[in-house]
């Protein structure tokens, strides 16, 4: 897998934190620096965790279905790029009210990580199926996460919410090409 393949399923990967991030900063009044780092870090490591866990899954599963693992693969970016799409279009906010906890509490980020990581334990089983190594993509999923998460709080607290549903669109579209692509290269 290429650089620029890795670079491209980070950025997707991260769209996820990046429209929570621009939720979660959209909805402050005041924002400090201490909550975006502690969100980003949250999101960074997981993001980083879960392609690993993934990664480990598909190795332990490889000889029962190396004869299909590129569909697998196919199947697994196109199933994520397709649900990423939909979820664009219903994004919910989040408020930092009496009713809700306040997106940056301790355990509100635990709940948002995992969340918004589910998709990179797909990719971690899918860099298994393909052969791919796993250190450099998970050095570069979490480090994007990270970066993206500090970006959209500072997107979000400053424009709202312009951007969140489109960059979750693109990296849907992302995904679902990544998968095409994956399939033909095995069936070629």
């Amino acid at each position: 897998m290429s650089f620029l393949e890795i670079l491209l399923i980070a950025l997707s990967l991260s769209a996820d934190c990046f429209a929570v991030s621009i939720s979660s900063g959209g909805t402050m009044k005041y924002i400090n620096i201490r909550h975006i780092f502690r969100m980003a870090f949250f999101f960074g490591v997981f993001q980083a965790i879960m392609p690993v866990i993934g990664f480990f899954l598909g190795l332990n599963l490889i000889n029962y279905i190396s004869k299909i693992d590129h569909w697998i693969a196919f199947i697994i970016l196109v199933a994520i790029g397709t649900k990423m799409i939909y979820e664009s279009k219903k994004i919910d906010e989040l408020n930092c009210n009496e009713n809700r906890g306040c997106p940056f509490g301790f355990k509100t980020l635990i709940i948002l990580a995992v969340a918004t990581s589910v998709d990179a334990l797909a990719i971690g089983f899918t860099f298994s199926l393909i052969k791919t190594s796993i250190l450099l993509p998970v050095i570069i999923i979490g480090a994007i996460s990270f970066i993206m998460s500090i970006a959209g709080n500072a997107i979000g607290y400053t424009g709202k919410h312009f951007f969140e549903n489109r960059m979750e669109t693109i990296a849907g579209v992302i995904l679902v090409l990544l998968g095409f692509k994956t399939l033909i290269s095995h069936i070629i």
